[in-house]
């Protein structure tokens, strides 16, 4: 974990071996204005830091906690981790785990969450796709397919409606029916239910930064999501064609 360069420059200037949890506070008071003695102690019951204590028996805090503290609720603040990912992260700082090359971005959130360009009618999405008009209402029924709504009461599909209307065509061409389609789906769903925790509280505000930092986050996360499924299902399938030789 990089050192910070206030804080570096901070204990440099202030040469005490260790602090109390009050004088901790008072150091971090200007960057982080609403850090109290419960929060420390709820950092420390989580095992995110791990002060001394003195033969008295009170908390003593080192340079080392010091920028622990501060890493944390920067990672909190700016990035809005998990304390629990915040952890792993630390132990693996501790472990001495270097870090290897940053991980692929996903495309853009403006791209990802593009906005349609055009609609289809139900008539005109079955016929792109080769579904009976049947199959789209069932799709409709399970939440599988999420069309807007026209202004004369009529569904509108979109191009991410499009792309489910194939997806669903081969796998009902290969001789699923709409419940498996609908088992499917509830794995998205919980997928859903992991992914929207990460920005909920984001979305809470409507200031155009935090929205475009949940946009951000959601878009990523998703894209990430859908890798690792289709990696764990790609191979577990293969696993069952080499059991099969």
């Amino acid at each position: 974990m990089a050192k910070s360069g206030r804080l570096a420059r901070s204990t440099s200037k202030a040469s005490k071996s260790t602090r109390s949890i009050g004088e901790v506070i008072t150091f971090l008071r200007d960057e982080f204005s609403d850090l109290s003695v419960s929060k420390i102690r709820f950092l420390e019951s989580q095992g995110l830091v791990q002060p001394k204590r003195s033969a008295s028996g009170y908390r003593e805090f080192t340079d080392d906690d010091l920028r622990r503290i501060q890493y944390v609720l920067r990672e909190q603040r700016d990035h809005f981790l998990p304390l629990k990912v915040i952890k792993s992260k630390l132990q693996a700082w501790e472990a001495g785990a270097k870090s290897g090359p940053a991980a692929e971005a996903g495309p853009p959130a403006d791209i990802y969450f593009a906005e349609p360009t055009g609609f289809l009618s139900a008539s005109e999405l079955a016929a792109a796709c080769g579904l009976a008009p049947g199959v789209i209402a069932e799709l409709i029924d399970l939440r599988i397919l999420l069309p807007r709504m026209s202004t004369r009461n009529q569904w509108l599909f979109d191009d991410v409606d499009r792309n489910i209307g194939y997806a669903a065509a081969r796998l009902l061409d290969r001789g699923l029916d709409t419940r498996h389609l609908r088992s499917i789906k509830l794995g998205a769903d919980r997928e859903y239910d992991v992914i929207i925790q990460l920005a909920g509280p984001l979305l809470l505000h409507k200031n155009p930064d935090s929205r475009q930092r949940a946009t951000d986050i959601l878009a990523d996360t998703a894209h990430a999501a859908s890798q690792l499924q289709e990696g764990v299902l790609k191979a577990r399938l293969r696993a069952a064609l080499r059991a099969s030789l």
